[in-house]
């Protein structure tokens, strides 16, 4: 119980974003579900978890599906509530730190709107070259949690496989710069990235609002040194760029290079070699700062950030905790069940193996709102998972003792330094569910509206399973 009433407290934040007290509470009942449920098997986990009578699986439905929860609304209310649950948000340079990146879900659903043959780029052989599925991106902020550092989730979109217009020329990058838009971040950032958002889009539309942006550079990549002027000036315009530069000669056997202990996540006791220099980028324009490290392990990199005041060891540090999105995808995957969802569309076209985008830009008007309003659930279902994993989060990094005293179970290596993950608070609400249920049936508006819709018969089984 004593982990109940904080996650009940931080999950009401959210009111403002849905239309009626109804909608909420389903919305809260949903992420609860998401949270304690022992299976990761779409909408009917949640009945099982929480007890429901069979009957409110269709109202489950029917929630995912209904207008009343404002996606934008609540994406943008959730980054709000976030900054606001952990006050202990990463920042260098008096900036916040999001960490962006796209995840690709296997979905072989034949009537499931976006669903499109995706290519894995990985270098584990555990996964197949081709899948059909989900192409999504997300934007986490990276938070400090004692001793470690989480990525917590803000915002996940679909955003391949359906072309509404045959105008639209949106790529991925337009998309993810929407997705920053919709989180609506006002402080200033720093936006972290692979080296596929290393784009004059991305740089420019970040620029924009005075955010930067770290990422790697292609190996490939060139740039220029600035143009010295000497003797008199010609007419026309002013000459910029000087001589090119290939980045990769930057690792020259003839250039020097600085020393510093590597301030990569993790690391200790290990020597990095690096060499920082301003360039012309010719994509956005203006100087970029370029950073050559070399990693006695894991070889050399290329990195480069739009702010040419932060450090070679502060990008280095920045660039080295991007990873952190990568493993919030797998607890979001292995233990939310973000991704879970099975929602289908009778009246689609059927899709073929191997298909592609679908193009609706000829579809009627009532067919282009059907699908709409599945994508819309999908998102809802998302995002309920983006909360549940937030608030585990939020749990493990202000109430590590309470988790650890309310957990129950084994754990081969327990380490006090370091936050419970999301499977050990995820446990310990489990086990504190029926506890919080029978006290504060009567106090809590969401406490009583899970009660009222148990079954009774299968009551004592779900007290037992809890």
């Amino acid at each position: 119980m004593k982990l109940w009433i904080p996650w009940c407290q931080a999950i009401w934040l959210l009111r403002p974003a849905c239309s009626r007290l109804r909608s909420f509470v389903w919305f809260a009942t949903c992420v609860a579900g998401l949270t304690v449920r022992t299976d990761l098997l779409g909408v009917s986990s949640i009945v099982r978890a929480l007890g429901l009578q069979a009957r409110f699986y269709d109202k489950l439905l029917g929630h995912f599906h209904s207008p009343g929860v404002k996606l934008d609304a609540i994406s943008a209310l959730w980054a709000a509530v976030v900054l606001q649950l952990f006050p202990a948000a990463l920042r260098v340079n008096d900036r916040l730190v999001l960490v962006g990146d796209g995840i690709k879900v296997p979905k072989r659903g034949k009537k499931m709107p976006g669903v499109k043959l995706l290519h894995q780029e990985s270098e584990s052989n555990t996964k197949p070259e081709y899948i059909m599925g989900h192409s999504l991106q997300a934007v986490s902020l990276l938070v400090h949690a004692a001793n470690s550092v989480f990525a917590v989730p803000l915002a996940i979109r679909i955003h391949e496989g359906l072309v509404w217009s045959n105008r639209d020329q949106r790529t991925l990058l337009d998309k993810m710069l929407a997705l920053l838009t919709i989180v609506d971040i006002h402080q200033p950032f720093y936006f972290v990235a692979d080296a596929y958002y290393a784009s004059h889009k991305i740089i420019n539309g970040l620029l924009v609002h005075d955010q930067h942006l770290v990422t790697r550079a292609k190996s490939n990549a060139v740039a220029y040194t600035v143009y010295d002027h000497c003797g008199a000036t010609k007419p026309g315009r002013p000459r910029l760029y000087g001589n090119k530069v290939k980045l990769r000669s930057l690792f020259s056997a003839g250039q020097t290079m600085e020393q510093a202990l590597s301030p990569v996540y993790g690391e200790d006791n290990v020597t990095v070699h690096y060499r920082v220099c301003d360039l012309l980028w010719r994509p956005v324009g203006r100087l970029v700062r370029f950073v050559a490290v070399i990693h006695p392990t894991r070889g050399r990199c290329l990195l480069m950030s739009t702010d040419t005041s932060l450090s070679a060891i502060d990008i280095i540090r920045l660039y080295g905790l991007r990873f952190k999105i990568e493993h919030s995808f797998k607890q979001a995957v292995r233990i939310v069940g973000t991704f879970t969802y099975h929602f289908w569309m009778r009246k689609m076209k059927r899709l073929h193996r191997r298909n592609g985008n679908q193009y609706l830009h000829r579809e009627s008007a009532d067919y282009r709102d059907a699908v709409k309003r599945k994508i819309n659930a999908y998102h809802i279902f998302i995002h309920a998972g983006v909360v549940s994993q937030g608030l585990l989060q939020y749990l493990a990094a202000t109430m590590s003792e309470v988790v650890w005293a309310c957990f129950g179970s084994w754990l081969r290596t327990i380490r006090p330094s370091i936050p419970p993950s999301e499977l050990v608070v995820a446990i310990a609400l489990r086990h504190s569910l029926p506890e919080f249920l029978l006290n504060c049936g009567n106090e809590h508006t969401l406490a009583k509206f899970i009660v009222d819709r148990q079954d009774p018969e299968r009551l004592d089984v779900f007290r037992l399973a809890l």
